[in-house]
């Protein structure tokens, strides 16, 4: 309205302008001082239509801009303070405001911006507040956590990592495959695949047990991938406790159940022998003996775990030993044998690799896909399982290595503890991952003695 008030002004003073130039009242003053005072001045007006129209244009251009000036003048003023605000909320300040001292559809968008402003720095408190939490909980949880980018370039790591990998110092900006050129080579190796892992490695003059869980994704677009170091060792001899807990409970209730009949039936007997009833006490004593054996088979059973001999290391030839190894299990010996000879108790390994091998099959991998591998390792010998099953779950994998821990519904309970145990004898290592196109792997290091070299 206001622009419509000002323009219409404009319009009526140069037509006024024109009137009074060409109608009246110049023509009449011209006229009156030429007759009346006898001056020497045009009797009629010196200007024709287009000298009038020229008159008014001149005359019509000051007040043009100074009529441009007062309107223009607020909304320009506007527009650097908006110029101000996009400025600064560009460089991450929103507490840019712009005074409202208008009633009209300027004044409007001036409180509606500030309303934007007010409604971006709440949520930038607000998610600069959760960034803080996040931030104090990842870098405070025992979990080492590592985000590197596609270039392989730490872009995050927390406390716990810096620890683990760089005593302590910054990871940020360093290559990964850099920093972990000191750590042990299982570790290496598990962190250089994409699969998740389980594995044993000789840190700070111990062992100690890592879950490794990896996951990629894009961030800003940009390719990244997400590791996670848990530390097991306490977890998994917290839940071996446990677990020895159960097996002397179930140990315990077994006991009971059959001594409880043998001891009636002793009783029985001996009630029988005293009354002379001689012809009942085979049958008590068939019984017994039957309780007795079921009773042994139980204890064997779980005593074939806790009996397990020292190893007696030998000079290993790899023909015959895969020969001996083939007639138990099926498998197909991926790359070639090592030109240098093993040195462990073959018999023990023999058994590891066959129970390997049989739950390889089991898994549901295609027989073709069940491979072994042998390969030399600086001073350690690898011996790698590997299958096309559909490989572990997380939480299996995290307790494939407890003792009597079996995902089989009719197994005999001991899972891989047994392996476990017969490589930690020997001065090895075992590690589980799955692999980057399906299946699992297990692989073994075992050290090579003098007797191979």
């Amino acid at each position: 309205m206001r622009l419509t008030a000002l323009l219409g002004v404009a319009g009526v003073s140069g037509a006024l302008i024109f009137v009074g130039i060409t109608q009246w009242p110049l023509p009449q003053v011209l006229q009156w001082l030429h007759k009346t005072l006898a001056l020497d001045v045009p009797s009629k007006a010196p200007f024709g239509v287009y000298g009038g129209l020229g008159v008014c244009v001149l005359l019509l251009l000051p007040l043009s801009f100074w009529l441009a000036h007062q309107v223009m003048q607020p909304l320009s003023r506007l527009l650097r303070a908006l110029e101000g605000a996009v400025a600064s909320y560009r460089d991450g300040d929103f507490s840019f405001s712009i005074a409202a001292d208008r009633r009209d559809e300027l004044g409007e968008l001036i409180r509606m911006h500030n309303a934007l402003g007010h409604t971006l720095r709440e949520q930038r408190q607000h998610l600069a507040q959760r960034e803080l939490l996040l931030d104090t909980v990842v870098q405070n949880t025992p979990v080492a956590l590592v985000l590197t980018d596609a270039g392989d370039r730490v872009a995050y790591a927390n406390i716990a990592a810096r620890h683990l990998f760089n005593e302590g110092r910054s990871l940020h900006g360093l290559s990964f495959a850099a920093v972990l050129e000191n750590a042990p080579e299982a570790l290496r190796r598990a962190a250089s695949s994409t699969a998740d892992a389980l594995l044993s490695v000789e840190m700070d003059g111990g062992e100690e047990t890592f879950h490794l869980s990896q996951r990629s994704f894009r961030l800003q677009g940009r390719p990244h991938r997400l590791q996670l170091f848990r530390r097991m060792t306490r977890e998994l001899s917290r839940q071996e406790v446990a677990t020895w807990k159960r097996v002397i409970r179930v140990i315990s209730h077994e006991l009971n159940n059959s001594l409880a009949p043998i001891s009636s039936l002793a009783h029985s007997g001996a009630e029988l022998a005293r009354r002379g009833d001689i012809e009942r006490l085979p049958g008590v004593f068939a019984t017994i003996g039957e309780r007795a054996r079921h009773l042994h088979g139980f204890i064997s059973g779980y005593a074939s775990f806790a009996k397990l001999p020292a190893p007696q290391p030998i000079r290993i030839e790899w023909p015959s030993f895969l020969q001996a190894l083939a007639l138990h299990c099926h498998y197909h010996l991926h790359g070639s044998m090592p030109e240098q000879p093993g040195w462990f108790d073959a018999a023990q390994i023999e058994q590891v690799l066959i129970n390997l091998i049989k739950n390889a099959h089991e898994s549901g991998s295609a027989e073709d896909g069940v491979t072994l591998a042998l390969a030399i390792i600086g001073h350690d010998l690898r011996i790698e399982v590997a299958d096309r099953g559909p490989g572990m779950s997380e939480v299996v994998l995290a307790q494939a290595l407890l003792p009597f821990y079996s995902t089989k519904r009719a197994g005999t309970g001991l899972g891989l503890a047994l392996a476990r145990e017969i490589v930690e004898a020997h001065g090895g290592r075992i590690a589980l991952a799955n692999r980057e196109d399906g299946g699992m792997r297990v692989s073994l290091l075992l050290p090579l003695g003098p007797g191979a070299v």
